[in-house]
């Protein structure tokens, strides 16, 4: 019995060590590739995929979320949102009242849904020349969304897999996305507080 329970515990051993050299063979290349990543790269996937593991949902793992104060009606967080691009000197390209187009469309009432598109031009062709791929980014959406209960918020994609997800972008182009990060989250953060 001892021998036969050695012998099985060897070759486990044996299996084990033949599948860590397959894991590390096939790793070896994606870890080449991820290692010219910038250096933020690992955090940003790390937060998505704990995101996903927390809600199983990857659209929650890819968007900022922020709460609206109790206190504020949808016109006080436009109106500050509005103020605070101006103030950043960040154009309002658009705006979808989704909302009224639903009601008009099924004849019912809806919970608010409201797009508010941003854009630096400027920025935004430095992005393209860069890779086209930037294109599906521009401009930057806020939506502000009535839940369930009632509650308002305002959701924007995270730019931080866009800014830090690959090889690193050009030290100029990376510190004007970052600049437009920023703005967004200031538009986003002090439209929720109502703070101009």
């Amino acid at each position: 019995m001892f021998y036969a329970l050695r012998n099985l515990f060897a070759l486990i051993g044996v299996v084990a060590v033949v599948a860590a050299i397959v894991v590390a063979v096939k790793m070896a290349p994606m870890k080449q590739v991820f290692d010219s990543f910038d250096d933020k790269a690992i955090d940003v996937y790390s937060e998505m995929m704990g995101k996903i593991l927390e809600t199983g949902n990857a659209a929650e793992a890819t968007v900022w979320k922020v709460k609206v104060n109790d206190d504020l009606t949808a016109a006080d967080v436009e109106e500050t949102m509005r103020f605070v691009a101006n103030e950043h000197n960040i154009k309002n390209v658009g705006e979808l009242p989704l909302s009224k187009q639903i009601e008009a469309m099924s004849g019912k009432k809806s919970r608010y849904l409201k797009i508010f598109m941003f854009c630096n031009a400027l920025t935004a062709a430095q992005m393209l020349e860069y890779s086209d791929a930037y294109s599906a980014y521009l401009p930057c959406r806020i939506s502000m969304v009535e839940d369930k209960q009632g509650q308002l918020w305002l959701y924007s994609l995270n730019m931080d897999a866009m800014i830090y997800g690959g090889t690193p972008l050009p030290p100029a182009l990376k510190e004007e996305a970052e600049g437009v990060k920023e703005i967004i989250l200031d538009i986003m953060n002090r439209g929720a507080e109502g703070d101009f």
